[in-house]
């Protein structure tokens, strides 16, 4: 078998067996770096998913909305202002103008999933001798439940909407005592209102949007508002959240309209995930050059020990070639055998997190997997940092010289 590898293998192996304690002791240090890099990763790859999912499911990556409506200052006489200082103008609930073109061009856009027009605004939910002020969401659920994933999120009943039915929050049922077939009135500002049947009760994980959120087909919804035939918002989901900026600015440059995205709407909670992917990546890199200056140590260390080795081989015609690449391959040795070691130590942690880290009713705190291509990333990096670490001392090796190093 050995005389089937070149002599910069043989003597690479045969260095490493001698030294067999330093070389376990740094192939386990890389293991230790890879797993923590691959744990860490797979668990803010998990925190991250899960935050977004349960933030992102229960509103509209990008909201379109009407122009602002905006003051103008009265005038006396021509080219003078009767009125020096001009307050800015109380917005009225109003109408995207010419709404159906704008959702059919939005349709059109690349990477966007759904499209969905919202006739939206505040309301009285009465019961009895109790009210609840409400925000009442007039939707197209063939539509909208794809922006805002309410099947995963109803606790009781079903997200099909007639013209006289309601969906209502967790909240609000325990407060106005709603169940299921329950008759709820709806009453708007406008002196409008309408008795609609509780037809599902849902939970968006929040418990001032469970008391404010009420959800009614469309056409229910416009004449109460006093939108009749019109839409208050378009509510837009993309297939790369993302891109919502992107996306939102494209719109509104098409159309003239107000849009915003969730990273606008949500800026705080956007800069806090971007400071906790910085802050992991900051980690990680110390990791792996915490990895890459221990290779180097040890290897610098082995080249001291054997310099008379080294000056030996020299003497017989080992070229300066030869010597510089058994200390490369040294270090791609240590780096790949860690890297797989790590990769494996770094999947069992990922499975103790999920048999350990469950809610009190036993189900997983939040999803944690790990994509296939991180183990190989990391076993990749893992490697070329052995090899990269491995240059200095493998230099100072091939600079030896045979007569001094022989003498010691």
């Amino acid at each position: 078998m050995n005389r089937l590898l070149p002599f910069e293998w043989i003597a690479a192996v045969r260095f490493l067996h001698e030294g067999r304690v330093q070389s376990a002791l740094i192939v386990s240090g890389v293991a230790i770096g890879v797993s923590v890099i691959v744990f860490m990763s797979a668990l803010l790859s998990g925190v991250q998913g899960n935050v977004i999912r349960r933030t992102l499911t229960a509103q509209a990556h990008v909201v379109v909305l009407p122009r602002e409506e905006l003051a103008r200052p009265l005038r006396d006489e021509p080219g003078r202002t009767a009125i020096a200082t001009v307050q800015r103008q109380a917005q009225r609930l109003r109408s995207i103008d010419q709404w159906q073109t704008v959702v059919e061009q939005t349709r059109a856009m690349p990477g966007v999933l759904a499209v969905s027009p919202v006739a939206a605004g505040p309301a009285y939910a009465i019961r009895g001798n109790a009210n609840k002020q409400v925000t009442l969401y007039g939707v197209d659920p063939a539509h909208h439940f794809r922006i805002v994933l309410l099947d995963d999120k109803i606790v009781a009943g079903g997200t099909a909407l007639t013209g006289g039915d309601i969906l209502v929050g967790t909240e609000l049922a325990t407060d106005l005592g709603l169940a299921l077939g329950d008759k709820l009135r709806i009453a708007t500002t406008g002196g409008l209102a309408a008795t609609l049947r509780v037809v599902g009760i849902f939970d968006l994980g929040n418990k001032g949007a469970n008391q404010r959120t009420t959800y009614v087909a469309l056409r229910t919804a416009q004449p109460l508002l006093g939108l009749t035939g019109g839409v208050s918002n378009i509510d837009i989901a993309l297939a790369d959240i993302y891109a919502a900026e992107t996306v939102a600015r494209s719109i509104a440059a098409r159309t003239g309209l107000e849009v915003d995205s969730w990273i606008k709407t949500n800026a705080q909670f956007f800069t806090a995930m971007n400071a906790q992917t910085l802050s992991s990546m900051i980690i990680r890199l110390s990791v792996a050059l915490s990895v890459a200056f221990g290779i180097a140590s040890v290897l610098v260390v082995s080249v001291v020990q054997r310099s008379k080795e080294i000056g030996i081989l020299r003497a017989m015609g080992t070229s300066r070639g030869q010597i510089l690449r058994v200390f490369l391959i040294q270090g791609g040795i240590v780096g790949l055998s860690g890297s797989v070691l790590g990769a494996a130590m770094g999947a069992g942690f990922v499975g103790l997190w999920r048999a350990t880290a469950l809610n009190p009713d036993g189900t997983p705190l939040f999803p944690l997997s790990v994509d296939p291509w991180l183990f190989l990333a990391a076993t990749v990096i893992a490697t070329l940092s052995g090899v990269v670490a491995a240059i200095t001392p493998a230099l100072r090796a091939a600079r030896l010289d045979p007569v001094v190093a022989i003498r010691g």
